[in-house]
């Protein structure tokens, strides 16, 4: 059963009983992320994520880390463009230490400078792997070149020279700008009780002020490439395309296409590209969406004589996509993206996780039906409808490593528009 209750000051919380469940999974989801920040704040939503677990007024680092290990818990965090999430996992009696453990956490945190010096060395240490890990920064540089000089488009890690001069002050101000109560969902799934949970969250939340958020800047897809030649083993290949947001209805035949194009071993680039031709190891097509935007990307790695037979092949797929998707291939998708769901949803974490998502999309929580009814209805003549529109576009590219060969991203434009 999933309840949804809001507290008078805009905090909201939600939480879904699975009475099979030994444990639970909860969590603090903000409405803030990379896209929230400033140019001069660029990674601060991170740096402010790795903050959070280095003590409280009430709880130092180790004693946070020992209470929730003491139950045979774990506590972690993320950062994403959108939102920064805070949660653990924890046996059912140990929801109410899970709760309050978060909120300290979130609204108490310390900031103490010799902490900072310390994280800011393994953010540092963090930024260097992603640099050193091809197919991983090149889909930071897929974002740079899609949305350029806009929040949407910068790294969520941020630059090494911003993540050297933050200091307390940097953080307390984010906060202050985008941690009110109108952004802040507590979510639970699994052995819970929600009146209990919301007892606790008035007495946790209920004392914050509602406060104005800054709207970011609306996503401007541009297209444009980021390419960087370097003698590696592979060249790492990114495309992007525009999608629709996740408040729009053809964010499920996105997704859909997504699946069918290079979703799994059946998907068109798979068979084409690897299976047929040889031209690569990895292939692959995944849809992003956001608030206001989406991103289709198609990654693969390759070796350097082959990225530019490969880049046109992915172009040609995308063009043959429009006129031969086929109800086979679009049943298949349908099938892989629903099952996908279900599937996932069978954790407290992961249930937790979608409650946070869709109360904050919508403001409310869709049954599972209503989005499997959304997927079902999306047939072949969708698809072939929604690769074309793509036909008109300018790639976003980004290219790692043996790439000098590889065509410009105004090559491909003129490929896919032919």
């Amino acid at each position: 059963m999933i309840h949804v209750h809001r507290l008078p000051n805009g905090v909201r919380v939600v939480t879904e009983d699975m009475p099979s469940m030994e444990s639970a999974a909860v969590g603090v989801w903000i409405g803030a992320g990379g896209r929230h920040e400033t140019p001069d704040q660029n990674g601060v939503a991170h740096f402010l994520e790795h903050m959070a677990f280095k003590g409280t007024t009430r709880r130092t680092a180790l004693r946070i880390a020992e209470e929730i290990e003491d139950v045979g818990g774990y506590i972690n965090a993320y950062t994403s463009r959108e939102v920064t999430a805070y949660y653990a996992r924890v046996l059912g009696d140990d929801v109410p230490l899970a709760v309050d453990l978060i909120a300290d956490i979130v609204l108490d945190p310390v900031f103490d400078p010799r902490e900072i010096e310390v994280e800011r060395g393994v953010i540092l240490q963090e930024i260097g792997q992603a640099l050193d890990t091809p197919d991983d920064i090149v889909f930071d540089w897929l974002q740079e070149a899609a949305y350029p000089e806009q929040p949407m488009g910068r790294t969520i890690l941020g630059p090494a020279e911003r993540v050297r001069a933050f200091g307390a002050d940097d953080l307390r101000r984010f906060v202050a700008q985008n941690y009110g109560p109108d952004q802040i969902i507590l979510a639970a799934a699994g052995a819970v009780d929600h009146e209990a949970i919301v007892r606790q969250a008035e007495t946790l939340f209920g004392h914050l002020t509602p406060r104005p958020q800054a709207t970011p800047d609306a996503a401007r897809f541009a297209g444009g490439e980021v390419r960087r030649v370097k003698g590696l083993e592979q060249a790492h290949l990114c495309l992007g395309l525009p999608q629709p947001g996740y408040r729009d209805d053809a964010v499920y035949a996105a997704q859909v296409f997504a699946g069918a194009l290079g979703g799994g071993m059946s998907s068109r680039l798979f068979q084409e590209a690897r299976e047929k031709r040889g031209l690569c190891y990895s292939i692959f097509a995944s849809v992003a969406a956001y608030s206001d935007t989406g991103l289709l990307t198609i990654y693969a790695g390759t070796g350097g004589d082959d990225v530019a037979g490969l880049s046109e092949l992915v172009i040609d797929e995308l063009r043959r996509a429009a006129d031969d998707m086929t109800e086979v291939e679009a049943a298949r998708a349908r099938a892989q993206m629903k099952s996908g769901m279900l599937m996932g949803l069978e954790s407290p974490s992961a249930r937790a996780e979608r409650l946070a998502r869709v109360l904050a999309v919508w403001d409310r929580v869709p049954p599972l039906s209503e989005a499997i009814e959304r997927i079902d209805s999306v047939d072949a003549a969708t698809l072939r409808a929604h690769a074309a529109k793509l036909l008109v576009e300018t790639p976003a590219l980004a290219l790692y490593g043996p790439v000098d060969g590889a065509p410009e991203a105004g090559d491909l434009a003129r490929r896919l528009a032919a």
